[in-house]
Formats: structure tokens, C-alpha cells, sequence
């Protein structure tokens, strides 16, 4: 009887394991695609080690700040969601949220121009703008790719 628990236990820990590899594997977290983001942008601009250096804890700040927005927003529509089912939704709560959530990350946005245009030059800036465009772009292909091929990111 105890080997017979003793083999569960074990094999439960084994597909533990397994599917927390996986997990891992499959979804990257946020701070390393923050990383993976900053490294395209800074490749791309062709930023200087004195620029990366005053770019790096501007771009850490808007990133983090633009995260908590995403997840407070997500979590509000999750729980409007969920009372979708109970009944007829406050569609004036949800437009006056979601113009309320557009409004913060232009003001996010502009503070962090505001901020990297004291470091950068205009062309390098230009050039960084460029990149963070490619980067989502790029980042929404690969993301089209993993959903027609069945893998989910």
C-alpha cells in the first residue's frame, strides 16, 4: 500500500514538473520580454553605451507602468465579463473605462517622450520610435504564427 502511494506521489511530482516546464517554456514573462524589447530597441536605434545607460531606467518605468495598466484593465473587463452572464452589462461604465485606459497610456506616452527626448537626439529618437513599431509588429506576427500553426504562446 505505501509503494502504491509512494508511486502516485511520484508520478503526480513528475506531470507537476513537466507541465511547469512547459508553462515556463511556452509563455515568457514579462521582465524578459521587457529585456528582449529594450535589446530590439537599443540594437536597432544603434544606441551608444552613455544612451543605453540613461534610456534603459526611462524605458524600465513606462514598461512596468504600461503592465500595471494592461492587468487593471484586464481585470476590470474579466469581472465585467463575468456579470455579462448575470445579466445587461453598464455599457456606459465599460465606453467611459475604456476612454479613461486610452487617455492614461497617452499620458504615459507623452511623459516618456518628454523624458527621452532630454537624452536622446532627435534622429535617435526617431530611429527608437521606428523600432518599438517593429518590435510590436514583429511581436504580433510571431504571435498570428503560433495561433495558425496551433501552438499558443
Amino acid at each position: 500500500m505505501k509503494t502504491i502511494k509512494n508511486n502516485l506521489c511520484v508520478v503526480f511530482i513528475f506531470f507537476y514538473v513537466i507541465i511547469n516546464a512547459q508553462e515556463t517554456t511556452n509563455i515568457p514573462r514579462v521582465e524578459e520580454m521587457h529585456i528582449r524589447k529594450l535589446n530590439f530597441l537599443v540594437e536597432q536605434a544603434q544606441l551608444t553605451q552613455s544612451e543605453i545607460v540613461l534610456v534603459r531606467p526611462i524605458f524600465m518605468v513606462y514598461e512596468k507602468s504600461i503592465w500595471s495598466q494592461h492587468q487593471q484593465n484586464r481585470e476590470f473587463f474579466k469581472m465585467e465579463k463575468k456579470s455579462l452572464k448575470s445579466g445587461k452589462p453598464n455599457f456606459a461604465e465599460l465606453n467611459d473605462r475604456y476612454v479613461e485606459f486610452e487617455l492614461k497610456q497617452a499620458q504615459l506616452f507623452k511623459n516618456y517622450h518628454l523624458q527621452l527626448r532630454k537624452v536622446l537626439q532627435p534622429i535617435t529618437l526617431f530611429k527608437y520610435y521606428k523600432a518599438e513599431r517593429e518590435f510590436k509588429s514583429k511581436l504580433l506576427q510571431d504571435m498570428k504564427g503560433h495561433k495558425l500553426s496551433g501552438n499558443r504562446p
